[in-house]
């Protein structure tokens, strides 16, 4: 091995690790094994070991793997880290024989190796494996990204998203806390009663929200269809059946919109339908599996967002919306009667309004000009008008208004919830007036769904619902600025040739 090494190599550093690798191939045989068995983690060791004084050895063997991330004085001091953490590695003629010596000249930052040696702690304190083999496992051929700055360039990180989590312990620790939020609501909700289901990706007609969908065609079949835009009609089915009272998806959604800070075409939310409650049932929900997943991630309902103390500390502060238009603008909706007076109001206080607009929609434009700007902390905005919510019931002696709420945080729509409308006949109006308006808009696409009309003419029992932005949450909990910073592989624009 050392007459090899000292052969002359190339300056280009991606062909000498090419030239190592074709080294040790001559050397060693397999750079890459099928097999190799270690008998804990990192972090497994450093609990183990963590009453291990000063300058001691432990007397135990142990075998560990990992990735190369430091390699001082010739390779005889490496830290290795493996998805729980990082240990040091000495190799030292008095401790490590000849033929794994000889190996270090081969390794460079980025292999993948495996290590069986003695444990100890260093004067200085760190633990450390002296090195009685090394074997390599995975010979990289490409360099390490900068372990201390990581990936300037924020299109890199988001498309090669392997090197943002090696170089970057900031991401690395956001995707753990994301697989914890997921896996933390898929608990609140089972041991919450509810029953989690499957729906289908592939609708042949679309709907449960408004939005553009993806298209693709079933070639066996011979039938266009759709990538999901929400599985709203497939769950409330599920209630229709009587195989549960409490449902729930987390699912993945797909509309072909516009990309943003807060949207992804690609995104994840927790759905569910409740038999029997009703829409203030959900808030209470919501603000206890809010705070569940504070406590979980930061052992607190009381977390930093930005420079902003966010608190998920129930109960949130509720409000209508037309009594939050009205603090903020002086408009008073409920007092106007007709859309003609719903739009002069509007215009004479200053707001740009479309020459068609309804009552609910100037209601609803406004809401989002003065009041979103201003929710920091968690709220439950109620009483939507029922021109924009054709899924809700309607509030009791006020026809325009329905029961529904947005949860709103940090100025972010996190939660939409409705409660649910279940008359056949005034669902089926409702959905034919909606299909007019996007055939208006051009959607030539959008159809009816008979099967779910029909399915809510069997009977569904009066029910809450719920939809969460998954993604969003995730952002808020762990202090990310972009959905891209908490989806694994967001996506991206075509790489530039």
């Amino acid at each position: 091995m050392n007459d090899k090494t000292e052969t002359a190599l190339s300056s280009d550093p991606t062909e000498v690790r090419r030239q190592k690798l074709a080294q040790l191939r001559e050397t060693i045989g397999d750079v890459y094994p099928a097999h190799f068995h270690r008998t804990m983690t990192n972090a497994e060791l450093a609990e183990k070991y963590e009453g291990l004084e000063l300058d001691t050895e432990s007397g135990d063997i142990v075998t560990v793997a990992g990735r190369v991330y430091s390699s001082r004085n010739s390779g005889m001091f490496m830290d290795i880290h493996d998805a729980s953490g990082k240990i040091q590695i000495f190799s030292h003629k008095d401790t490590t024989p000849e033929e794994a010596r000889n190996l270090l000249p081969m390794i460079d930052l980025g292999d993948i190796i495996g290590v069986t040696g003695a444990v100890r702690r260093t004067k200085r304190g760190e633990l450390t494996i002296n090195a009685h083999e090394i074997v390599m496992l995975t010979k990289s051929l490409l360099p390490m990204p900068e372990k201390w700055n990581g990936i300037a360039d924020i299109e890199i990180r988001y498309r090669k998203r392997h090197l943002d989590i090696m170089s970057n312990e900031e991401s690395k620790l956001r995707f753990q806390q994301r697989s914890k939020i997921v896996s933390g609501i898929r608990r609140f909700m089972e041991n919450d009663g509810f029953m989690e289901v499957e729906t289908p990706m592939l609708h042949s007609v679309y709907g449960g929200a408004t939005a553009e969908p993806f298209k693709t065609h079933h070639n066996t079949l011979k039938l266009d269809m759709f990538l999901r835009i929400a599985p709203e009609l497939f769950l409330k089915r599920t209630l229709v059946s009587g195989l549960t009272d409490k449902v729930f998806e987390i699912n993945r959604n797909f509309r072909n919109e516009g990309v943003s800070t807060r949207h992804n075409p690609e995104f994840t939310m927790m759905e569910c339908y409740w038999a029997y409650a009703d829409y203030e049932d959900i808030m209470d929900l919501v603000e206890r599996l809010f705070a569940e997943l504070a406590v979980k991630i930061h052992g607190s309902t009381e977390f930093a967002y930005g420079d902003k103390e966010i608190s998920f500390k129930g109960p949130f502060k509720r409000v209508p919306m037309p009594d939050a238009v009205k603090e903020a603008t002086g408009i008073d909706f409920l007092a106007i009667k007709t859309d003609e007076e719903a739009r002069a109001a509007a215009r004479t206080a200053g707001f740009e309004i479309e020459k068609d607009w309804t009552w609910g929609e100037c209601l609803a434009f406004i809401f989002e000009e003065k009041v979103e700007p201003t929710l920091i902390q968690p709220s439950h905005v109620t009483h939507f008008p029922k021109d924009i919510s054709p899924f809700a019931k309607e509030v009791p002696g006020e026809p325009r208004l329905v029961e529904r709420f947005e949860t709103y945080c940090n100025t972010w729509e996190l939660g939409n919830a409705f409660s649910e409308l279940n008359d056949p006949e005034e669902q089926r109006a409702r959905m034919v007036e909606q299909l007019e308006q996007a055939h208006a808009r051009g959607e030539k696409a959008k159809q009816l769904d008979d099967e779910f009309l029909d399915a809510i003419d069997q009977g569904m029992p009066p029910a809450g619902g719920l939809g969460i932005g998954v993604d969003r949450l995730i952002m808020l909990l762990t202090n990310a600025p972009s959905i891209r910073d908490v989806i694994l592989f967001p996506a991206r624009r075509a790489k530039a040739d």
